[in-house]
């Protein structure tokens, strides 16, 4: 019998850094991470935020450092990288999931609500990678899309059109931050969290058309996507990079 050798899909001794990893997706991947055996840094604009989840990360047993930054503020950004290479020795992963969103149409969006989008959803994915590449010997680089980069979404022109400019960002990242450093991105569908859980209920409109058009017929929970984004971060996709890992239940290549 032919005996085959396999790479494990895990991210266990690893020091993994989630910019906006203190509430919804971006929560679950850092306590997904904890659990699975990598030390984590979930960072936050807001301490209290900071706080709550990183005593979660210790709770599964993982080593963190308290970091508060401001993904807008390039300074802010190299602050927690040497905060994270003092705590923990060094950087392995970084996963930007920081969000924002401005509901307005396209001829109804101003300046404030653009330039607040672009520049926490896209311009953001800039400086944490500026902020946290140099620190990285080798390692991966995940970026949190969305649907949005690719459907078109009513009122979402801002959010979309950042999206968009991450998965560009990030094939041209991984172009140029190989063979060391290896950048992917994921994109959710709809999704289930604390923000938005009133709008995607059960019984709702929305949630409805949303359940009849996806195949697997409902909306995923956030801990849905932390296998997508262990298996980008581990050595199991050593050979994976610039791509987009859709991660919607098939809502994108189905129709009502």
């Amino acid at each position: 019998m032919v005996e085959y050798e396999h790479t494990p899909v895990t991210v266990a001794g690893k020091r993994v850094v989630v910019i906006g990893g203190t509430s919804g997706i971006g929560e679950a991947i850092a306590l997904g991470c904890a659990a699975d055996g990598a030390d984590v840094v979930a960072t936050s604009r807001t301490e209290s935020a900071v706080e709550s989840t990183a005593s979660a990360i210790e709770e599964r047993g993982a080593e963190t450092v308290r970091v508060t930054c401001d993904v807008t503020d390039a300074e802010s950004l190299e602050a927690a990288r040497e905060a994270t290479v003092d705590a923990l020795g060094g950087v392995d992963v970084v996963v930007a999931s920081q969000g924002a969103i401005s509901r307005k149409s396209v001829l109804g969006i101003d300046d404030d609500d653009w330039d607040f989008v672009t520049d926490v959803a896209l311009d953001g994915v800039r400086k944490v990678t500026q902020a946290f590449a140099p620190a990285m010997e080798e390692g991966a680089i995940v970026n949190i899309s969305s649907l949005a980069a690719r459907l078109a979404m009513a009122n979402l022109p801002a959010y979309s059109a950042a999206k968009g400019g991450v998965e560009a960002f990030t094939r041209v990242s991984a172009k140029e931050l190989a063979p060391d450093i290896r950048v992917n991105a994921i994109a959710p569908g709809y999704v289930i969290t604390p923000q938005n859980a009133d709008t995607y209920a059960e019984g709702t409109e929305k949630r409805q058309k949303i359940d009849d058009r996806a195949p697997l017929g409902r909306v995923a929970e956030r801990e849905e996507i932390v296998g997508a984004a262990i298996y980008l971060a581990s050595d199991a996709a050593s050979y994976v990079t610039g791509e987009v890992l859709t991660v919607d239940g098939g809502f994108a290549d189905s129709t009502f």
